[in-house]
């Protein structure tokens, strides 16, 4: 009796080959809600259909966070929310997001940084809160705020990319 047998029947080994030939492994994308004092960070699937929030960092732990997590996963892609104001101009704050992307592009070289718009990812993240019945206190919990924007921004990403048929 093989090894796998102990803990797989015969049907999920066959089921577990046919999805790893259909679906050469794929590195998964990840979505940045980047901000001076906190970063919500956001995670595809390996299969790259399903955004989940990650979590929120201390922009100043960032670049450390992004290095280890990088060494522990692979990342395909790197998404970027940029702040833009409603007459289509960039925000004071889109300096900063330059000034981190620049940075990146160097401490991460092999991976590909995308800018995404992310107008309206805090209004949305409030009213998803709202929606999933969050009580006001956890609403003011800024880091969630922050982490739920990223993953609307990756999701963003996500919608775009299968409308223009992008990798």
């Amino acid at each position: 009796m093989s090894f796998f047998y102990l803990f797989f029947t015969k049907e999920e080994i066959i089921y577990k080959f046919i999805i790893v030939l259909l679906f050469p492994i794929m590195g998964r994308i990840l979505a940045l809600d980047y901000g001076r004092k906190r970063t919500g960070v956001a995670v595809t699937d390996p299969l790259q259909m399903i955004a989940n929030g990650l979590t929120t960092v201390p922009t100043f732990e960032l670049e450390h966070f992004l290095l280890e997590y990088t060494g522990k996963e692979v990342v395909e892609r790197i998404v970027i929310g940029m702040p833009k104001q409603l007459n289509n101009q960039l925000s004071e704050n889109a300096r900063y997001v330059t000034q981190f992307m620049k940075r990146l592009e160097k401490i991460l070289p092999n991976i590909p940084v995308t800018m995404v718009d992310e107008r309206f990812t805090s209004v949305l993240a409030h009213q998803t809160m709202l929606d999933g019945g969050l009580k006001k206190q956890a609403r003011k919990n800024k880091a969630l705020v922050d982490e739920i924007s990223a993953t609307i921004i990756l999701q963003s990403f996500l919608e775009s990319r299968s409308i223009l048929n992008l990798k």
